[in-house]
């Protein structure tokens, strides 16, 4: 039996509460799991698991095996790290991920920079607007927008993003600047949020939610295409502020209702907890921090 990949087996169980749960997280078939988790109780010759109508739960010889089989694969991690120069030098794979048009506005051209600096580092850049996982998606560091759950995660402030209402200034000349969220109802607006159905915005008056239903005269799937119609002058469009703000310096869009913003979004740089970081992780995170803040800020108008 391989006791290290048998460790890894049960700390996999451990963690989805379940052997088919961590067959899939690992990638081999449950009959794998059940067994080696048998051979691991037999080679030790203790339960460490009872099955329950919860799912799996440890027995206090389980609990006491997964500290002390956590603390040995760290161990290992961290001998190969070293082995490998990982704390000599930068050097090595990452894997990245960011909201898709964040990340290709502002998270590529500051990866792009990184790599030209460290030749020895490589950067997967998943550009998705679903919440990543970084156990189940190899995750190294991510881009989040919005308040964070607790987590043992660590998280790096970047900032704050706006939500903006805008539209193309030859739409607002003709038909005139809302001046208080009911005055949509008024005017033509482009959602991206729904197809074909009145959809919500929130604004904010006094410290008071004020929630407006809008049936949009446009609805598409992307914000892109929202923005691409907003700046045809079809209607009114609500966005990121850094999805739009090249838009508004060039004078292309207009933002309007400014004073019943919603309170801004923050936005994160968050990476997994370490004892000992890997160099290139580290240097990764202190090359793009100020990076991103800097553009952060230009970007919120």
């Amino acid at each position: 039996m391989d006791q290290l990949d048998a460790m890894a087996v049960f700390l996999a169980a451990v963690e989805t509460g379940s052997f088919s749960k961590a067959s899939r997280m690992l990638g081999v078939p449950l009959a794998t799991v059940s067994r080696k988790m048998a051979d691991l109780e037999t080679h030790l010759r203790a339960t460490l698991f009872i099955r329950s109508a919860k799912g799996l739960e440890l027995t206090p010889a389980g609990r006491s095996y997964a500290v002390s089989a956590k603390a040995i694969l760290e161990q290992v991690v961290e001998a190969e790290r070293t082995a490998a120069g990982e704390y000599a030098e930068p050097k090595g794979d990452l894997v990245v991920t960011a909201p898709i048009m964040f990340g290709r506005l502002h998270v590529l051209p500051v990866v792009t920079r990184f790599l030209a600096s460290y030749p020895e580092v490589s950067i997967g850049l998943i550009l998705t607007d679903r919440v990543t996982h970084f156990l189940d998606d190899q995750v190294d560091v991510a881009l989040r927008v919005g308040d964070l759950p607790d987590s043992n995660l660590v998280a790096v402030r970047l900032g704050s993003i706006r939500r903006v209402v805008c539209g193309s200034p030859d739409y607002l000349d003709t038909r005139g600047e809302p001046t208080k969220p009911e005055d949509l109802a008024l005017h033509s607006v482009i959602s991206f949020e729904s197809i074909s159905a009145a959809v919500q915005w929130s604004f904010w008056s006094e410290g008071e939610e004020i929630k407006t239903s809008i049936r949009p005269r446009l609805s598409v799937n992307t914000i892109d295409a929202a923005i691409d119609a907003g700046l045809s002058g079809s209607g009114l469009v609500r966005a990121m502020s850094y999805q739009v703000a090249e838009y508004v310096r060039q004078q292309r869009l207009r933002v309007v209702l400014q004073k019943f913003e919603p309170e801004p979004r923050p936005l994160h740089l968050v990476y997994d907890r370490q004892r000992r970081l890997p160099l290139k992780l580290r240097t990764f995170v202190d090359f793009v921090v100020p990076l991103l803040r800097e553009r952060v800020m230009e970007a919120n108008l």
